[in-house]
């Protein structure tokens, strides 16, 4: 009995490197490239682990993860994105075109699903919509294309003859085109538009002062990750300097800033998951159509309204998605 109990011991002994090996094999590696600050994302990342889910993909169960957040140092991404190549990932799901750019220069072979705001194709990033070819796909929320509206939308609450200004993040890549679309649509509108420079609390701090040196009346504030991280910061400051503020997305009209326009940046991680868990069962990038936003929504905060002294119209509570009282 105890010779029969030594070998099936050892039987057993021996089949559990094996054992380890197959649970191993059924784990996905996958890469996640981002240059801001993880704080300001947690709703989007929330919506990304939900869209792998809808897949079969869960974290921790056969879904293992490889977070590379740069935290505003844009200089970080062509590291961490060949860290990421280097552990052999399966997918690499990045936001922003600098992040993607990263990760293309460093494979032409690893799928990459993205999830931005800006035109991906304008960004040359992929060469059609229906068939992206190569190695990247995803989808776009449009949040850089629609500044036209969200001037006319600032200029429907702020005083009369009012001046407004744009806030962008000089580190962002992004802003100096940015600044030309904007600057651009002023122009349509027959207004003038400064541009104000932060990327620190210091510099916010510096460019709120300098909005009321200029009499400045109001505010769109760019599309950028570190201001969604200090949203905090620039709604209070918006409030001390009663400057009436427009924003992108809707977590900042949710903290207390006036008002946002745009489609849902969740929404669009939560299908960029969904296209992470469709790689993983075999699909290929190139076959799979890079999506764009069609809903767009108008959220207006009635409170912060009514502390600046505010009387929005009929036509922009007609506008409007939603209104939080």
């Amino acid at each position: 009995m105890k010779r029969r109990a030594f070998w099936a011991g050892l039987g057993a002994t021996a089949l559990l490197p094996i054992a380890a090996r197959a649970q191993q094999s059924t784990t996905a590696t996958v890469g996640f490239l981002h240059a801001a600050f993880p704080r300001g994302f947690a709703e989007s990342v929330a919506g990304w682990r939900q869209g792998m889910a809808e897949t079969g993909y869960v974290d921790g169960r056969n879904l293992a993860i490889e977070f590379r957040w740069g935290e505003g140092h844009y200089d970080r991404l062509q590291e961490s994105a060949a860290e990421l190549v280097r552990r052999k990932v399966s997918v690499i799901f990045a936001s922003s075109p600098p992040a993607v750019r990263a990760v293309m220069w460093q494979t032409k072979t690893v799928p990459i699903v993205f999830a931005m705001g800006e035109d991906p194709l304008k960004e040359d990033l992929i060469t059609s919509l229906g068939r992206p070819g190569g190695n990247v796909t995803g989808f776009s929320w449009y949040a850089n294309q629609v500044f036209g509206k969200r001037l006319a939308l600032l200029s429907d609450v702020a005083s009369r003859g009012a001046a407004l200004a744009f806030l962008v993040n000089p580190n962002n890549p992004n802003s100096e085109p940015d600044k030309k679309d904007m600057q651009a649509a002023a122009e349509q509108s027959g207004r003038t538009l400064p541009v104000l420079t932060a990327s620190s609390d210091r510099e916010l701090e510096t460019a709120f002062a300098n909005m009321v040196q200029q009499k400045i009346g109001a505010l769109i504030v760019g599309v950028d990750g570190f201001f969604l991280d200090r949203r905090e910061q620039i709604i209070a400051l918006a409030a001390r300097h009663a400057i009436p503020a427009i924003y992108d997305r809707r977590q900042y009209a949710d903290s207390g800033g006036l008002m946002s326009y745009g489609a849902s940046q969740i929404d669009a991680w939560r299908n960029g998951g969904v296209y992470v868990g469709r790689i993983l069962r075999g699909e290929k990038p190139a076959d799979l159509p890079v999506q764009q936003a069609t809903k767009f929504e108008l959220v207006v905060n009635m409170k912060t309204a009514k502390a600046l002294g505010l009387t929005l119209s009929p036509t922009l509570h007609a506008l409007a998605t939603e209104v939080i009282e």
